[in-house]
């Protein structure tokens, strides 16, 4: 029998006591493929600190029996860091009408049950009520469709991406660096970005 599970919305520095939960978190579904990231608790506490200086940006926590077992995050483009700002930069877009979406994770076991489409749904309505944004997006990792840790079942979420109103920006790439769980060192990613207008 499944537990029901709660959501539960933050905005702002209300996020600041669910930050240790969401480092733990992060790094616990992360080292799935294809991220596949060796994370630790330090890194992952400076890298949600952006939160903790954003006024507008939105966590949405999923509970089962008070255990956080889920979390989506975003803030508008203009608050998060330069690695994510510059590719717009350099196309030409304007910062202030793009609101950002950082990470949709969720434990295994409780996948399949409508959540992720609520992360889109309760971001997204975020973004409209703080208004002035014309462009939503986030982005994602690319690995190659024959890397040697891809598992037998894995399928893409691009897809339900699609299903809702997102495309993907090949022209729209950052770099960003972190262990791989089967190495010995750092090494640089490529991330793509997703956009959807919402203005």
């Amino acid at each position: 029998m499944q537990h029901p599970l709660s959501l539960k919305t933050v905005i702002g520095s209300d996020i600041e006591p669910y930050i240790n939960g969401l480092a733990q978190l992060r790094i616990e579904v992360f080292r799935e493929f294809p991220y596949l990231y060796d994370g630790s608790i330090e890194y992952e506490t400076s890298h949600l600190n952006t939160y903790l200086q954003s006024d507008r940006c939105i966590a949405v926590l999923v509970f089962d029996n008070g255990n956080l077992v889920g979390a989506s995050t975003g803030l508008p483009m203009e608050d998060e860091k330069e690695v994510f700002k510059q590719p717009f930069l350099e196309k030409g877009y304007n910062l202030a009408n793009i609101f950002y979406c950082g990470e949709s994770i969720l434990k295994k076991e409780y996948r399949g049950r409508g959540i992720y489409s609520r992360f889109f749904e309760e971001r997204e309505s975020h973004a409209k009520h703080l208004g002035g944004f014309q462009w939503i997006c986030f982005c994602t990792v690319e690995r190659p469709a024959d890397h040697p840790l891809r598992p037998d079942e894995y399928q893409t979420l691009d897809p339900i991406w699609q299903k809702y109103g997102y495309n993907k920006h090949p022209e729209l790439t950052t770099t960003h660096r972190w262990k791989d769980i089967d190495k010995e060192s750092e090494s640089d990613k490529t991330m793509v970005f997703w956009m959807k207008e919402i203005g």
